[in-house]
């Protein structure tokens, strides 16, 4: 599509820039202690056994974004493999979580800068974080590329600046040999329960990669980009997670010197870098929440988009792509006004929904390789086949099992009242007959 194409300018690094942005990485010191707690003190441990989980899950949404220039998500490959129906309620789930993202970071925006300037209300600072993430994000996505960048860096700036302090503090007053050990990864009393209750708690810091299967429309050369974006992001992410987990587990190898460790970030900062750094790291925190938060705002109005082209929504608004700036402008919009509804929720409800949607999504990705390759082309012989085809997708799904055994049951119920409600949708369009075209060609609908 002309259309289409017009706009294809990110690079690879862009997308992988936005993926890392998307998954907030500097929230590893805002969940420290949450972690810790579960894990009886084996967070890098956690981190790591989630990238092993989630890269299997990765490697089907590239297996999947080779084959198809369009935007991908667990609902164009559902679609694509297991049929109409089965997308659409994939797709439904996924924009669950899709639109609670952006909300979320609105959430921690507010609170941080409240924090830092009381005189300025949460509800002032939520609707100025709104406002600039929705209109950034309504210009061309090399705007939202290059804001990212910046944030992206900033950010792991200062996380290399607290790895410098951790190592010169202990190094001098314990010694160098202190810090050249792997106490970190073994930390603490090691449980297998509770370390997969810690590992389906992190599992959904790596959600990044599914948000850089949305891009594909904007990215050159998608088929090829798309995949190494997909693997880069996660394996990026992984290696942030797991270094600066190592490195606060090094410092506080127990909770015992946080008076509050389910908000271990003030603490962690001042303890280490005394109250300078601590306020730099509060700022850094908010440049990553607003990262986080232009990435998540793109991405949910991406398959806003998508869903509305393909009938779902109201396909002359929200199937429209701006011709000046080749964005989803209408899509773009909804998702700012869902934000505002951090205004008026709190964030621990929030995140136990969020869980719900991206489970259904890495579940059925992983069911589709299966169904594309091993059922529909009947790819099953020689051992690369069968591994590629049934094993991996297999260990992926079984990956996945433990994460659906700790999900919280609010969590499974407002999924399972959502789900409802997507039934409701599709019985509504049937009875106005309004066709739902999952998995069309792409056809835009222009708005100016």
């Amino acid at each position: 599509m002309e259309g289409e194409n017009k706009h294809r300018s990110l690079s690879l690094w862009q997308v992988v820039v936005i993926g890392v942005a998307y998954m907030a990485p500097a929230t590893v010191f805002d969940t420290f202690g949450i972690i810790s707690r579960v894990t009886n003190g084996q967070v890098p441990l956690a981190y790591l056994l989630a990238l092993v989980a989630m890269l299997l899950t990765a490697l089907s949404y590239a297996r999947f974004s080779r084959l198809s220039p369009k935007e991908g998500s667990a609902y164009t490959y559902t679609t694509e493999t297991c049929g109409k129906t089965m997308g659409f309620f994939v797709g439904w789930c996924s924009l669950l979580d899709y639109m609670l993202l952006p909300l979320i970071n609105a959430l921690l925006a507010g609170f941080y800068l409240n924090s830092i300037f009381p005189d300025v209300s949460y509800t002032t600072w939520v609707l100025i974080m709104v406002g600039l993430v929705t209109l950034i994000n309504s210009f061309r996505i090399n705007i939202l590329a290059n804001f990212s960048f910046v944030f992206v860096v900033a950010t792991l700036i200062m996380m290399l600046v607290f790895i410098y302090l951790v190592v010169t503090g202990i190094g001098d007053s314990q010694g160098y040999s202190q810090v050249m050990t792997l106490k970190p990864m073994f930390n603490g009393d090691p449980e297998l329960t509770t370390l997969v209750a810690g590992v389906s708690l992190v599992c959904f810091s790596y959600l990044g990669f599914d948000a850089v299967s949305t891009l594909a429309n904007e990215t050159k050369n998608p088929t090829k980009t798309i995949p190494k974006a997909i693997i880069w992001t996660t394996l990026l992410g992984g290696a942030i997670f797991i270094t600066v987990s190592w490195f606060v587990t090094l410092q506080f190898p127990t909770l015992a010197q946080f008076k509050n460790p389910d908000e271990a970030l003030p603490e962690i900062a001042l303890i280490v870098g005394g109250a300078a750094f601590q306020t730099q790291l509060l700022t850094v925190q908010i440049m990553n929440a607003f990262a986080s938060g232009l990435a998540t705002h793109a991405s949910a109005s991406r398959l806003i988009h998508i869903m509305g082209r393909d009938g779902i929504f109201n396909k002359r608004v929200f199937g429209s792509v701006s011709t000046k700036l080749g964005t989803p402008l209408y899509s773009i919009f909804f998702v700012g006004l869902i934000s505002l509804l951090a205004i008026y929720v709190d964030l621990a409800t929030v995140v136990n929904y969020v869980s719900f949607g991206a489970l259904i999504a890495f579940t059925m990705v992983n069911f589709s390789v299966f169904m594309k390759f091993f059922v529909i082309r009947k790819e099953r012989t020689g051992f690369k086949n069968l591994f590629m085809n049934l094993f991996l997708p297999l260990a992926s799904v079984l990956s996945l099992l433990g994460l659906w055994i700790n999900l919280e049951k609010s969590a499974l119920e407002f999924g399972g009242i959502w789900l409802c409600v997507g039934i409701v949708l599709v019985l509504y369009k049937k009875i106005k007959r309004q066709p739902i075209s999952l998995g069309s060609p792409v056809e835009e609908v222009s708005n100016s």
